[in-house]
């Protein structure tokens, strides 16, 4: 059973996201907050697995929170649920220790996939988050410049490996893999899949 705490300004969207996971045998909500303070005294309390947290919210923000958090309590996920999509507050997320990012219009099974990813160790990224946001970057990457994840990632392709096996070796879910995958075709000017795969064969990285 995978225990989540909900943390979310608008008591709406908190009632939609518990009908959402209501009937979801093998997660448990076990408290709801309506800001990064309350969120905070709910997880000191019922230390969840997974918390999921806006990040604009009242008397302590999700950012806030989630370093009180990952401070107190360094083996509870945090996974971002917001409509910010901003490079700068996803880092902030990140570097604050959230392990997944996803936006709030995001479909329910991507929802389900990022609590289960997150309860599993693995970090989970909405598709539309920014490249250079993945590895907690400053600044965006330059047109043709592959984060370090993404080399590891190349080199596992030129290996021969499926993007599930990537994601069991590097320990991050499979919706990330792919998504590095389609950034790194559009970075590098390629037009799919088999073009990433004779990319990566014909550079060979060596780390």
């Amino acid at each position: 059973m995978i225990r989540i705490a909900i943390a979310e300004d608008h008591q709406s969207l908190i009632d939609g996201m518990k009908l959402l996971l209501k009937y979801e045998e093998n997660i448990s909500i076990v408290g709801t907050a309506n800001d990064g303070a309350d969120l905070v005294n709910l997880v000191r309390l019922k230390r969840p697995d997974v918390v999921i947290t806006d990040i604009r919210m009242p008397k302590m923000d999700g950012i806030q929170a989630t370093e009180i958090i990952k401070k107190e309590f360094p083996e509870i996920k945090v996974l971002a649920f917001t409509m910010f999509d901003q490079d700068e507050a996803v880092n902030q997320m990140i570097n604050a220790g959230a392990t997944g990012y996803i936006l709030k219009n995001t479909p329910l099974k991507e929802v389900l996939e990022a609590i289960v990813s997150l309860a599993n160790g693995k970090a989970y990224y909405d598709a539309n988050i920014t490249v250079a946001s993945f590895d907690g970057l400053k600044k965006k990457s330059e047109k043709g410049v592959l984060t370090r994840r993404q080399k590891e990632i190349l080199k596992l392709i030129a290996q021969g490996k499926t993007s599930r096996e990537i994601g069991d070796e590097l320990f991050i879910g499979l919706h990330t893999v792919d998504t590095h995958r389609k950034n790194m075709t559009r970075i590098l000017g390629l037009k799919g899949k088999g073009e990433l795969l004779r990319y990566a064969l014909e550079k060979k990285y060596d780390f």
